[in-house]
């Protein structure tokens, strides 16, 4: 993983894995994590943790990066998290994230998402047809 770019862009392809112990590779042991409008969350392991929950909670998650520009250590993704709870159809969540990148480990991550319209976006998904759950 050598530029902040290609770190990044590996980072959030792992997500269809579901593997919070494999996000954590990404990871400097001493990163800050903020989800706009939760707490903070630092150090690796917290932020695995934290993962580790959501994978739990949801069926389906995976990002989407519609654009993502890159400033030596910083990187901006325009994304959509798509999230599935069990049994769901999946909702689509704007997101913009904020990247820092040292030493191909990711320092700082913080995710924009309105929470109000992601928990709209996922009451309004419609349960899956018997055959796709």
């Amino acid at each position: 993983m050598s530029d902040a770019g290609e770190t990044v862009r590996q980072f959030v392809a792992s997500f269809e894995k579901r593997d919070a112990d494999l996000l954590g590779t990404f990871f400097d042991d001493a990163i800050v994590f903020s989800n706009h409008g939760a707490p903070e969350v630092r150090g690796k392991e917290n932020v695995v943790q934290v993962w580790k929950r959501v994978f739990e909670t949801f069926a389906q998650v995976r990002f989407e990066t519609i654009h993502q520009a890159v400033n030596g250590a910083i990187v901006l993704a325009e994304q959509i998290h798509h999230l599935a709870l069990p049994g769901r159809e999946s909702a689509a969540i704007p997101n913009m994230a904020t990247y820092e990148v040292r030493n191909g480990r990711i320092v700082l991550w913080h995710d924009y998402s309105d929470g109000q319209s992601a928990r709209a976006a996922l009451n309004a998904t419609k349960p899956l047809a018997a055959s796709q759950s």
